[in-house]
Formats: structure tokens, sequence, C-alpha cells
């Protein structure tokens, strides 16, 4: 399983950008990987890293749909091949 944590907004659209976080994550939900929300960015998880690079290429669609002019990406991607990981694994993990 691939974590990856994600956050998109527009750097020109002024000081709030939770209806544009709020386009990106129905993109993101309609790719039906498993993914959380909290207060700064989303983490995603997946078999595959398409499965993540499509989840990103949508939700940048739906920004840019909105006709910003300035996007903004981070992401961090964590791909453990030693063993099986999860979005639960990895809270479980520092309880």
């Amino acid at each position: 399983m691939i974590i990856a944590e994600f956050a998109i907004f527009p750097t020109s659209e002024g000081a709030s950008a939770s209806r544009y976080v709020k386009r990106a994550l129905e993109a993101i939900r309609t790719t039906g990987i498993r993914y959380e929300t909290g207060a700064m960015a989303t983490v995603m998880e997946a078999e595959s890293l398409d499965e993540i690079f499509e989840a990103v290429k949508r939700a940048h669609e739906a920004i840019v749909s909105m006709g910003v002019k300035r996007i903004h990406i981070d992401l961090r991607i964590d791909h453990r091949l030693d063993k099986e990981i999860s979005i639960a694994s990895k809270k479980r993990a520092i309880q």
C-alpha cells in the first residue's frame, strides 16, 4: 500500500481557500481510493502510484475548472516495500 499526504489550494484567490479544497476533495472522492482529510492536508491510501497521481490530477483539474490563476500543490509519498502499511497502521504506530 502507498500512503500519500496531499495539499492543494489556489494562491491567487484571497485568504479563504475552503471552497476550492472542497471541490478538490469531491474530485478525490470520485477515484474510490481511501482518504482522510485533516486540518492542513489530506492523506490518501492506494495500491499504486498511478492511483495517487490520478487523484492528484483530478483534484488539480477540479480547481483549474474554477478559473483560478495559480495553484500550490504539496505531495509527500511513503511507499514502504518491506511490509504492508495503511493509514490506520501508521496511526497505531504512534499511539
